[in-house]
């Protein structure tokens, strides 16, 4: 490579939280198109979601806990960035990095990923947030429309607004479609997956108290439960009484190169969240052809749920009854064909349409 082709590539910098495998897939997709080099600054792994990360050779990767706010700011400085990324603005040094560079004329882009409720905090927050963004940050890169509603109100312009910012890692999910979808013409497989760590807000006990209801009433013909996942409420709703069904399995922890081949073996995704700004796990789902359900409070369901399934209430176990029994009285062949939409609506957004989007920013002016 020559010097000319070497001071033509550019440098990111990424100033992330934890980091998930759909992330990256984005982020070596960029390097791929635009040729740049991605300094990445992240948290440490979390215990609960120990993922097996496969960084591109172009990605420098940096643990967060080993670099204080001046080698950060030391660290922005020796490489330069032409572009700045930052998980909004819960980590105080990531802002001075974005304010510094900022004032530099530097693009610095906040994610957003909190949906706009309106709440007091909320309002409170955008208040204030006029205050300091215009600063620190020039673009914000929300994943909906209600967190651009959310940006609107911190005092972003709407051209300086993008939307899309997570893209599941579309081709593992999109490749296994077509052999998941021969399977299931064969014999449609009578099972519902729930895939999501177990915390209070992912309302797995909610889906468990439900479904055993179905099934000890005799309504949920032959289906059965599958939730896969940890975390700190994984043996207190394992451990429940309609936790502890027969047709109901806690299947733990799985990689995200293991998770095709689980998906495969499902008819039907559940997402019974009872808050979920977004959710990403909805477009993985929809990529490999599985009919959703998805709670009213999943964000994801303004992209990927469009004649494809079903919505229920967050929390209310009754409507949740409900919306699983529109799934188990379909027909097998109508199923197929929800699937089918699903995978269609999956596949529309994908790491390589997400990192044209990066390569936008690169030209925008701070």
């Amino acid at each position: 490579m020559d010097q000319g082709t070497t001071r033509s590539r550019r440098t990111v910098l990424v100033m992330y939280t934890e980091l998930a495998p759909y992330v990256l897939a984005c982020l070596n997709a960029f390097v791929e198109q635009a040729k740049v080099d991605i300094h990445l600054v992240r948290w440490p792994v979390n215990a609960e979601a120990p993922f097996d990360l496969d960084f591109h050779p172009a990605i420098t990767v940096y643990d967060r806990s080993t670099l204080n706010d001046g080698q950060l700011l030391a660290l922005a400085s020796r490489i330069s960035p032409a572009l700045v990324i930052t998980s909004g603005w819960v980590d105080k040094g990531y802002l001075r990095v974005c304010r510094s560079l900022r004032s530099q004329g530097v693009p610095t882009v906040m994610i957003l990923d909190t949906a706009w409720r309106g709440t007091p905090k909320q309002w409170l927050s955008a208040a204030l947030g006029r205050l300091w963004i215009p600063r620190t940050f020039s673009h914000t890169w929300a994943t909906g429309q209600l967190q651009a509603h959310y940006a609107s109100r911190l005092g972003f312009p709407e051209q300086r607004v993008l939307t899309g910012f997570y893209a599941a890692d579309t081709e593992t999910y999109t490749r296994a479609f077509p052999g998941a979808r021969q399977e299931r013409a064969a014999k449609y497989p009578h099972h519902f997956i729930c895939v999501a760590r177990y915390i209070p807000t992912k309302g797995q006990q909610v889906l468990c108290d439900a479904f055993a209801q179905l099934c000890d009433a005799d309504q949920a013909g032959d289906w059965e439960l599958q939730l896969v996942g940890v975390g700190e409420q994984f043996d207190r709703v394992r451990q429940s009484a309609s936790g502890r069904h027969p047709r109901i399995k806690h299947l733990g922890f799985v990689q995200a190169g293991e998770m095709p081949a689980h998906l495969e073996q499902a008819g039907v995704a559940v997402r019974p969240s009872l808050y979920e700004p977004w959710g990403v796990v909805v477009q993985e789902h929809a990529c490999i052809g599985l009919p959703l359900l998805l709670s009213d409070a999943v964000g994801s369901a303004e992209r990927f749920l469009v004649d494809n399934g079903d919505r229920h209430r967050a929390g209310d176990v009754a409507d949740l009854k409900r919306s699983l029994r529109t799934m188990i009285d379909r027909s097998d062949e109508e199923l197929l064909l929800l699937g089918d939409r699903s995978a269609a609506l999956g596949a529309a957004w994908t790491p390589q349409h997400w990192a044209l989007q990066a390569s936008e920013l690169l030209e925008a002016t701070a």
